[in-house]
């Protein structure tokens, strides 16, 4: 397949390119206007809603994994831009792609299990109601901003990410300064679910997706065995070889990141994958132990 990718220097997107590309696929980035060393690539301007719609011709796939990360402290002004970044860019790539003749085969957009807000010891799954706080409101403008393409007929699939597990970026790497230290531990009470997935198997879980035409509407990528914040600590402890005693209390939290402890550090999501599962796929690090040991280059590449 011919296909088009935003994102692509993301924690996400920097491995999908090369995995797709081994599979044979043909992959061109979208970038932003002012991006650089941009050869090959495609240009639009998200922020002011220009992108030409020529440039998306011929293209079977589209993958939109673009928006600013939420984990800065949210201000008016950066719960906007965490909405913009991800509601109006998928809204400018739903009209452009409608307007294609032939249409993609598969409009594929990120999505988070945010979506379903705080919710205890409750298992979820794709079925399961959602949530109403503002990364839940957030998730449901951005995946019904893709509404125009799934009615024209175009496969569009909503990847649901838990933590992705890397020491590249994202969650894991900001945590591990303090756990490598020795200083690390729970997070307020630690009975908080996480929902976890390792980078190896988000990106096969978007590769399985963009070939499978069996796969459509919201998919949770994460693996099946999510665990508490407390299991988690320890684990990761375990694989560091250093000791986990320390808590992070919750008025810390809230002091130091205001809405967003309450929303993201201490909301607890119990997350399983069922729609991908369900379509056979085998997840390589269900277990979180070997995950971490991967993304952190502690003992196994792949599972036995």
């Amino acid at each position: 397949m011919r296909v088009a990718i935003t994102g692509s220097t993301g924690l996400i997107g920097s491995a999908l390119v090369p995995a797709l590309r081994a599979a044979g696929h043909e992959v061109v980035p979208l970038v932003r206007g002012d991006a650089r060393n941009s050869a090959g690539s495609i240009r639009w301007d998200p922020g002011r809603g220009l992108l030409d719609p020529r440039a998306l011709d011929g293209f079977e796939a589209v993958v939109h994994l673009a928006g600013v990360p939420v984990d800065a402290r949210w201000t008016a002004d950066y719960k906007r831009a965490i909405r913009s970044s991800r509601v109006d860019s998928t809204a400018l790539l739903t009209r452009t792609l409608v307007q294609q003749r032939p249409t993609p085969r598969v409009f594929l957009v990120a999505s988070a299990v945010g979506i379903y807000g705080d919710r205890g010891d409750e298992i979820l799954d794709e079925h399961s109601a959602l949530g109403s706080d503002f990364l839940a409101e957030v998730g449901r403008a951005w995946e019904a901003a893709a509404d125009p393409a799934q009615n024209a007929g175009i496969r569009t699939v909503h990847t649901r990410f838990g933590i992705v597990l890397s020491r590249a970026g994202g969650a894991l790497a900001r945590m591990l300064p303090p756990f490598e230290l020795g200083a690390g531990g729970k997070i307020g009470p630690g009975t908080q679910w996480m929902s976890w997935v390792a980078r190896e198997d988000a990106i096969r879980g978007i590769v399985y997706a963009l070939e499978n035409s069996a796969v459509s509407g919201p998919i949770n990528v994460t693996s099946p065995s999510p665990v508490t914040n407390g299991e988690f600590a320890r684990t990761l402890g375990h694989v560091l070889r250093r000791p986990t005693v320390a808590t992070i209390p919750a008025f810390a939290l809230r002091l130091a990141f205001g809405e967003l402890a309450d929303a993201a550090l201490l909301a607890s999501q119990r997350v399983v994958p069922r729609a991908l599962t369900g379509q056979q796929f085998t997840f390589q690090y269900a277990e979180l132990e070997p995950a971490l040991r991967r993304a952190l280059g502690k003992g196994d590449t792949f599972p036995s």
